[in-house]
């Protein structure tokens, strides 16, 4: 009888389907192990570790309002604060370029405005940023003790009148307090005169650029009384305190660094010449420093020399050229937002400076003008 191949069939068909069959078997047996394979591998330590480069950043607008401060900090879970308002008047100008910001951010408010003190370039612009963008809560450290100077008691009447308008939830500023910034730490370190007695966690060792670091009188103007703050995500740590001036950052830094070391300094005082001592400036040792400085304002070749010259710094970035600083004080342009001849009334260019901070403490530094970042690895 002869038999069909398609009853029986050949050896090379029959090793064809024992390929297939185990193929299957195999793809089976993956299917199986492999859920339990993942959660092995997400319960190691190395995943985890490697999962922290992931996390999302904290981000930071420096806003360029000539010469004044204006920063915004965007968390991870979408919070804001605002530190300082900029100037009045300008047609708008402060207010529309925080708005600008904020929108780009994905923000449609402020959650909290934070007044570090009442001169015109911090506090000038809050009637003029109120009728933009709501502001939830502000917080400053109370009463203006600059009552001789009419600018700065004008602002603060101003501001007062806008707090009582808006019926605004308000926050006095005290030492070593927090600002309820979900998923990071924000501490309150200086405030109308006052600074923190208990060194952060991790702080509190010998400072040994006090000794060889002048001292200063005491400021009498509003400058002394800036409320700073340190902020902390995970090992990512930021100081910034507003104009605070040399012999506040005494009180912080000598005998000992209440502060500890900071990955960023927002550079006091728009890096001019009363702030930034190097007492101040080689303690907290910083990676990267950003000055809000104008053109016409702040870039002191004195401030500018201790910073550059710190003992970790890896870059300085600028909001603009300085006059001040000229030829030998200047960075380098791709670190400059905006460049020689770029202030002026009309708004024009008005460029800011992006950080994408990281809790692992990787760094990334965006230049609007240029449009080109830089990135500073997590310190090994």
């Amino acid at each position: 009888m002869v038999h069909s191949n398609q009853m029986y069939p050949s050896k090379a068909l029959l090793g064809r389907r024992n390929v297939i069959l185990a193929a299957l078997g195999l793809a089976f047996l993956l299917i199986i192990v492999a859920p339990a394979h993942t959660q092995a591998q997400t319960a190691s330590p190395n995943f985890r570790k490697h999962a922290v480069t992931f996390a999302k950043p904290l981000t930071v607008y420096f806003v360029d309002v000539e010469g004044g401060q204006s920063t915004l900090f965007v968390t991870p879970s979408h919070q804001s604060l605002l530190v300082d308002t900029g100037w009045p008047d300008n047609d708008d100008r402060d207010a529309d370029r925080i708005l600008q910001v904020a929108k780009q951010a994905g923000l449609d408010h402020i959650d909290y405005l934070l007044l570090t003190h009442f001169h015109v370039d911090h506090v000038g612009g809050v009637p003029n940023l109120v009728k933009k963008i709501h502001v939830d809560t502000f917080i400053d450290h109370g009463t203006n003790r600059e009552t001789t100077d009419a600018v700065t008691e004008q602002c603060f009447e101003r501001y007062r009148a806008v707090l009582a308008q808006l019926h605004a939830k308000h926050i006095l500023a005290k030492p070593g307090e927090t600002i309820p910034l979900t998923g990071l730490t924000t501490t309150i370190v200086s405030t109308d005169g006052n600074t923190i007695d208990t060194p952060l966690p991790g702080a509190g060792e010998l400072n040994p650029y006090c000794k060889n670091c002048p001292t200063r009188p005491p400021d009498k103007t509003e400058n002394g009384r800036s409320a700073g703050i340190v902020m902390q995500y995970g090992k990512m740590r930021l100081v910034d305190l507003g104009d605070l001036t040399w012999d506040k950052e005494m009180h912080l830094m000598c005998p000992v660094n209440k502060l500890g070391r900071m990955d960023v300094y927002v550079v006091s005082h728009h890096g001019w010449y009363p702030s930034s001592s190097p007492a101040f400036v080689d303690g907290i040792a910083p990676r990267v420093a950003i000055m809000d400085n104008g053109e016409k304002k702040g870039g002191s070749p004195g401030p500018w020399q201790v910073i550059e010259k710190s003992p970790r710094l890896k870059d300085l970035w600028q909001l603009h050229y300085s006059a001040e600083g000229g030829a030998q004080h200047n960075v380098a342009a791709p670190y400059i937002a905006n460049l020689q001849g770029a202030s002026g009334k009309d708004g024009s260019d008005g460029h800011y400076i992006r950080l994408l901070a990281y809790p692992n403490g990787k760094l990334v530094v965006y230049n609007s003008r240029t449009q080109q970042s830089k990135t500073y690895p997590a310190p090994q």
